[in-house]
């Protein structure tokens, strides 16, 4: 171990280069996910992970820091709070179904980009301080268990929803880790302070959370608008009424966000006016708008034909209008045959209706 970490106040260090590198927060966790593995595998087991091959491909490494990263030894939990100061209000964008609910973690640059530079600051800083060490950077982007790391380290604890949740900040965060191979000390985990609140639960438009911090992922609208590739169950299209791009509902009733921050980083300032964007105008993007509007965002991974099908969905559960029959109509031809079905279910709805 390098013997810079024995100096006093090593910790108490990283966390203020954190702090004046944006992160709202730092926290340090060792690698014990004995738990939440346990917990892990009976998820995994009854199938609630959907398309995302990637977790069970991943195994109990997931869980296991110290063998997805040899020699890791302590794990940098970093937050970063999201939500644009200049978003239209959530709630009132769900309110109007002719325009379209984007999750606000997706309003601005891709977040995997910006953690990942801070993250990347934050090891160059500490290898000047301190001397080399081996390290990785994590941002959602292997697999890796930040939210369980995230409460290890006293950063929050685990909602019923599943997310983080934080007193000072609510859950309108990204989490970023720093696996490292410096025996830090560890920071104490935080109690739950959910009590008896089930207000996540009950407002879960498709029930995806089944109970208290169980989630099927295969009913969940941010896995159905941005995980999953195929035909969205038509059983589940009414229910996710105009989010086209992730829900965050759960979130949005939880009172613990009374306490969630707008971010600082102007990265995340809305882009496109995707805060309350028209529902047809979108619908009208060829695929070279799609990309070059997107270019930077987290939204384009999913590529114009999803992006169509989960707005035809939206529009379908729109206000009849000869308007939004007519956006429908000029896409009913179209040559993927996944935007052809929910284009035709979309129109079907809205001519019954006419009806």
């Amino acid at each position: 171990m390098n013997s810079a970490v024995e100096e006093a106040g090593v910790e108490a260090r990283v966390k203020r280069w954190g702090r004046e590198l944006g992160f709202d927060a730092i926290s340090i966790a060792g690698t014990d996910l004995a738990t939440e593995e346990a917990r892990l595998l009976e998820w995994l087991g009854r199938g609630w992970h959907g398309e995302m091959d990637y977790m069970a491909r991943h195994g109990v490494r997931r869980a296991r820091p110290a063998e997805l990263v040899p020699g890791t030894l302590s794990v940098i939990s970093a937050r970063l709070n999201y939500t644009p100061a200049d978003a239209r209000d959530s709630i009132e964008v769900l309110d109007d179904p002719e325009r379209a609910f984007v999750s606000r973690y997706a309003l601005g640059r891709d977040y995997h980009k910006v953690l990942r530079a801070k993250l990347q600051a934050l090891a160059d800083r500490m290898t000047a301080e301190l001397g080399p060490f081996h390290y990785r950077v994590f941002t959602d982007s292997a697999p890796v268990m930040e939210v369980a790391l995230a409460a290890r380290s006293g950063l929050g604890w685990r909602g019923k929803h599943t997310l983080l949740l934080s007193r000072d900040a609510g859950s309108l965060f990204f989490l970023g880790e720093l696996f490292v191979s410096l025996d830090l000390a560890r920071d104490a985990p935080v109690s739950e302070h959910c009590g008896t609140c089930e207000r996540c639960i009950d407002i879960c438009p498709t029930r995806a959370i089944v109970a208290p911090h169980q989630l099927d992922a295969r009913r969940c609208i941010s896995y159905l608008t941005i995980e999953h590739h195929g035909a969205i169950p038509e059983s589940l299209r009414e229910a996710m009424g105009n989010r086209i791009y992730g829900c965050d509902d759960c979130q949005l009733v939880c009172p613990w966000n009374k306490y969630a921050r707008a971010a600082d980083d102007p990265d995340f300032a809305v882009r496109n006016g995707l805060d309350a964007a028209d529902l047809v105008d979108l619908f009208e993007w060829t695929e070279e708008d799609f990309a070059r509007r997107f270019e930077g965002s987290a939204i384009r991974r999913i590529g114009h034909e999803r992006w169509l099908r989960n707005i035809a969905v939206a529009l379908g559960n729109a206000p009849r209008s000869a308007r939004i029959r007519d956006a429908l109509a000029k896409r009913r031809e179209h040559p993927s045959a996944l935007v052809r079905e929910h284009v035709a279910w979309a129109l079907a709805r809205q001519e019954r209706e006419e009806a």
